[in-house]
């Protein structure tokens, strides 16, 4: 019989979430927590494992790489955060020595798996798993700005009393300072932001655009500021990236892929909609945005380049 394993690299507050959320989700069979500190690998699949018996029969377990062997998934949440007064380089690279490590373990038991990037900066470490892994494209996918893209839907359900669920809005770009809020193909009930409001009688200006998309870049910030990390919503952006590739659903979500003329953007992996299905990106879709919109697209995708070619990779 089928199952679905899938590993987690990192058993922090993101990885260990997603777990949580990854078993409520009936989704997986088999989830393998890995992380160089065993012990908590071990009290967090022990946590986890106890209750079991609230939710579908699945096997919970820490472990280290050869116990991730015949994952469908490998989630990589394991990373470095940036300290105080260090450049994004100066991450990258300290992120680059510990990849090296990791990324070939992954690879040695999981040869056929799909690698799914979570840990920041996303986009920068996707391209530098998928270097590192000689994986196929389509097989290192970044969980890029399908969390931007959900923030920016309930700003907007929040804002206009609707269903998030009824708003087709994207967040594309760098999943970061530099992503870029559609506003131009955002619609509700089909309606344009602007018809919307004007069917439904509300006050809609220049001023309120541009604050919804700035309460969307700076949502991680205040959460961090408030609590000192994120994990709930992060958790529920990976687990509906897993059961797209899981259930074949050719879903269209703004993960981080590589782009190869896409936008008029080479060789960066960076976030537009993307069709996921069972054997990762089936393929990038590209959306005729306004041409300011892809300009800042093309800008976002240059600037996550410059940081590429000066890392150690």
């Amino acid at each position: 019989m089928k199952t679905n394993k899938i590993s987690i690299i990192g058993a922090g507050f993101v990885g260990s979430t997603t777990a949580f959320a990854l078993m409520n989700s009936n989704v997986a069979s088999e989830i393998v927590i890995v992380d160089i500190n065993k012990d908590k690998a071990k009290g967090e699949a022990m946590d986890l494992d106890q209750g079991q018996v609230f939710v579908s029969p699945i096997k919970i377990i820490a472990g280290d790489y050869p116990e991730t062997a015949g994952s469908d998934i490998v989630i990589i949440t394991a990373g470095l955060a940036q300290k105080p007064g260090e450049t994004r380089i100066d991450l990258v690279n300290r992120n680059i020595e510990i990849y090296k490590q990791l990324i070939p373990s992954i690879v040695e038991y999981n040869p056929d798996a799909i690698l799914l990037v979570v840990s920041n900066p996303v986009d920068i470490l996707a391209q530098i798993t998928y270097k590192l892994s000689g994986f196929p494209a389509e097989r290192v996918i970044g969980s890029g700005t399908v969390l931007d893209t959900a923030r920016f839907q309930a700003e907007l359900s929040n804002k206009f009393k609707v269903d998030a669920r009824n708003i087709h809005a994207n967040i594309i770009g760098e999943h970061g300072d530099s992503e870029i809020a559609t506003w131009s193909l955002t619609t509700i009930a089909g309606l344009t932001i602007e018809q919307y409001c004007a069917n439904m009688d509300i006050e809609f200006s220049e001023s309120m655009r541009d604050q919804i998309t700035e309460d969307v870049k700076t949502a991680a910030y205040k959460i961090i500021d408030w609590k000192g990390y994120t994990n709930y919503a992060v958790a529920l952006a990976v687990t509906r990236i897993v059961k797209a590739i899981l259930r074949d659903e050719k879903s269209i979500l703004t993960v981080s892929s590589l782009l190869q003329g896409d936008y008029g953007i080479e060789d960066v992996y960076i976030s537009v909609p993307t069709i996921v299905g069972r054997n990762g990106v089936r393929h990038t879709v590209e959306v005729p945005y306004s041409s300011n919109e892809v300009a800042a697209l093309q800008e976002s995708a240059q600037m996550l380049k410059e940081i590429i070619d000066q890392s150690n990779l």
